[in-house]
């Protein structure tokens, strides 16, 4: 449904204009999410040659204590990166040793609940929403890594 006077933008653009649009478009997601992919795959790449498996395994694994699954996602507080960011990362935890969930679990967390996140999303929501919000979304991430430690 058009109101009378508005006209279709894209109707309007040529085959080639719509590709332009579509590359430059590309070429802005690009430019945001690079530097995050590379600085996971660092990160991923220290873990992986630095960080002892049995540390992973005592503090991440499958037979970690209950608690694991909360300090990661207070681990993942000051961290921000996008979720392209943290493959690296989750793939050298998981490959050490770090049971599924827990790892799903600090992934969701850097992604969802980061300070970084919080301070930005305190310019469109009052305090009371913003809490209400890590709240709801910091439980659903530990149900969330619970259920894959307990079912993987």
């Amino acid at each position: 449904m058009q109101f009378q006077g508005a006209e279709d933008e894209s109707s309007k653009l040529s085959w080639e204009e719509r590709f332009e649009s579509g590359r430059d478009a590309v070429i802005e997601i690009l430019k945001k999410v690079t530097l995050y992919v590379f600085v996971g795959i660092g990160i991923g790449a220290v873990i992986h040659g630095y960080v002892p498996v049995d540390a992973m395994a005592t503090y991440m694994g499958k037979d970690a204590p209950w608690w694991s699954v909360p300090m990661v996602v207070l681990m993942a507080l000051p961290l921000y990166s996008n979720a392209a960011g943290m493959a690296p990362i989750m793939l050298a935890l998981v490959e050490k040793g770090a049971a599924l969930g827990t790892a799903l679990a600090f992934m969701m967390a850097v992604v969802g609940v980061s300070l970084p996140e919080t301070i930005l999303l305190r310019r469109v929501l009052k305090p009371q929403l913003i809490a209400l919000f890590i709240g709801i979304v910091t439980l659903g991430i530990m149900i969330t890594g619970y259920l894959f430690n307990l079912v993987l």
